[in-house]
């Protein structure tokens, strides 16, 4: 008599279906409107950097060691704001792989309706990564041509883990970042509470991603998962690579030239990379996507 008190659909509900209930629930609960939540009317406060200053691709280098406070701080700001810029490039990608992998699905599941959730939450997050890189005075940063039109060849033709993958890839290197600047008080406010935004709500869309990548792996070859492991990294380092725009130190009223040159040779901006992926990495380790062949591609990114 007891089992016939349940519900079948709470019976033969998948894993996976509870795991998007449970996260429209934090959805519901949990989330911000950056049109109003983020101080955008009080002008930039140029006494602040835009990012953690042990973040910034010339920290720790001689090039750096010359530079005024006032410099390092524009510098900063600047590659905030290309970082930004790139996550709006990413994010572009993200929505489209979503809304392709959810197009003839049910739309009354909580599979569908947790992906129109973070699609939502995507474009509210490009907007205010777009309007924060307005404010802190950058101009529109985009990736390098070739790296436009591998994305556009990405959100077309990746799927399943591939898909889901990359999007926790460049999600989790954001994640570690962000998560130091928005407790950074040397971190303009605005910015900070932009990251905080972005960090709690991604926090679902990583839940997400790895739980969508375990789930296609399960039916994956041992063909499907080697050439997928390739794909992957090759889109991370993509993905890491455009992060900062080699515009920014010109913009930064720096050498350009020297500034690329000790930027590329940075030891400590390669160890901070590594650093904030060392989760990322052992998840891929755990999954079996770290090939080889992928490897060579995590290394040449330094995210292992």
């Amino acid at each position: 008599m007891a089992s016939s008190t349940v519900r079948p659909d709470a019976q033969d509900r998948p894993p996976e279906d509870d795991l998007t209930r449970r996260l429209l629930e934090s959805a519901a609960t949990l989330a911000y409107d950056p049109a109003t939540e983020v101080d955008w009317e009080t002008p930039l406060d140029k006494d602040f950097h835009g990012a953690s200053p042990e973040w910034s691709t010339l920290y720790g280098t001689a090039y750096w060691a010359e530079l005024t406070e006032e410099q390092r701080k524009e510098l900063t700001r600047q590659e905030a704001a290309s970082v930004a810029s790139t996550g709006i490039w990413f994010e572009m990608i993200l929505q489209q792989m979503v809304l392709r992998d959810v197009y003839a699905k049910d739309p009354t599941s909580a599979d569908v309706q947790w992906a129109l959730t973070e699609i939502a939450e995507e474009c509210r997050h490009s907007i205010m990564f777009a309007r924060g890189a307005q404010k802190l005075g950058a101009p529109p940063y985009r990736p390098h041509r070739l790296a436009v039109e591998l994305g556009r060849a990405f959100k077309t033709l990746a799927f399943g883990e591939a898909a889901y993958a990359a999007i926790l890839v460049a999600e989790e290197v954001l994640d570690v970042m962000q998560r130091d600047w928005m407790r950074d008080e040397r971190v303009v406010p605005f910015v900070r509470t932009i990251n905080n935004i972005h960090v709690v709500e991604e926090s679902r869309h990583m839940k997400f991603a790895r739980a969508e990548t375990r789930r296609h792996l399960g039916g994956a070859g041992p063909v499907r998962r080697r050439i997928n492991a390739l794909v992957i990294a090759i889109a991370s380092y993509v993905i890491v690579t455009s992060m900062v725009n080699k515009g920014v130190y010109a913009n930064a009223g720096l050498d350009a030239e020297r500034a690329i040159a000790e930027a590329k040779a940075n030891e400590h901006h390669k160890a901070m990379m590594r650093s904030s992926c060392s989760g990322l990495m052992d998840f891929l380790a755990s999954a079996r996507l770290l090939t080889k062949p992928a490897l060579i591609f995590y290394k040449r990114a330094h995210l292992i």
